[in-house]
């Protein structure tokens, strides 16, 4: 975490309780922390686009709000980042729980009929959300969220490996790319975590530009954000495949991956 002697800015005093290793007020006056406020972007813009082409290609509710509730947690992180109020962390923290639990539905549901809906699941995780806010709001722990976060994302990752170990083995290159590019944004928040003070002091003596790439937690916001965004392209092939369309993973001007199919025509 953040040594106590950063500078204030434009919104004043933190009352978050969670200051990270980015130097508070550096590059602008008017954003916190600059580096993981703008990094939030890479989790804002691309899966507008994707909620917007899940309603073009009439994909079932779910996956719409899988791609929002990512541009949500985003939005959410920006503002944390930028301000470091309390009430922006809460804007960043429990969106992520949200959008982890629709994640959960999706994937517990890809293997159902078209526009089926569990109610009993639905229930579950509506329940576990409410627990989660009603708690973390009465002891404002952030290692009770980091604790409950962790819990659904290891949930993820053990339903994404029987898909792709039982039922879709053929997916393991993008479910394991998925869960490989999240797990070392997780490796470089915990780094940015226990080494602050280090990187802090080498920031000091080299120039801006290396000093920049040593951000861990904004690179913890590109490749879990990127890490997401996969999970969601793993979450709908998967769907798709069961609903007999034909699902392929295309690259926008060979860099960003987007997922086309096409109905399989009755004749």
């Amino acid at each position: 975490m953040a040594p106590a002697a950063d500078r204030e800015g434009y919104w004043g005093p933190t009352t978050s309780t969670l200051d990270w290793c980015e130097e508070n007020y550096a590059v602008t006056w008017y954003i916190a922390e600059f580096w993981n406020t703008v990094s939030n972007l890479i989790m804002i813009i691309p899966p507008i686009f994707g909620a917007i082409q899940s309603v073009r290609d009439g994909l079932e509710k779910r996956y719409i709000a899988s791609y929002l509730a990512l541009t949500v947690v985003g939005m959410g992180s920006w503002c944390f980042h930028m301000t470091l109020k309390y009430e922006m962390q809460l804007l960043d923290e429990l969106p992520m729980i949200y959008s982890c639990c629709i994640f959960v539905y999706c994937m517990f549901e890809c293997f159902k009929m078209k526009n089926s809906v569990n109610y009993h699941l639905l229930f579950i995780l509506v329940l576990f959300s409410l627990i989660v806010t009603t708690v973390y709001l009465k002891v404002k722990e952030p290692i009770f969220h980091q604790v409950m976060y962790g819990m659904l994302v290891f949930t993820l990752v053990l339903r994404s490996i029987y898909i792709v170990t039982w039922v879709y083995p053929w997916l393991r290159g993008l479910g394991y790319t998925s869960l490989g590019i999240f797990l070392m944004g997780f490796l470089l928040w915990n780094i940015d975590n226990i080494f602050c003070d280090s990187l802090r002091n080498f920031r000091k003596k080299v120039p801006p530009i290396i000093g920049v790439a040593t951000q861990f937690h904004a690179w913890w916001h590109i490749l879990t954000g990127l890490g997401s965004y996969l999970h969601i392209l793993f979450s709908l092939y998967t769907r798709t495949l069961y609903l007999r369309y034909r699902p392929k993973v295309k690259f926008l001007f060979g860099i960003w991956p987007v997922i086309l199919f096409e109905p399989l025509r009755n004749h």
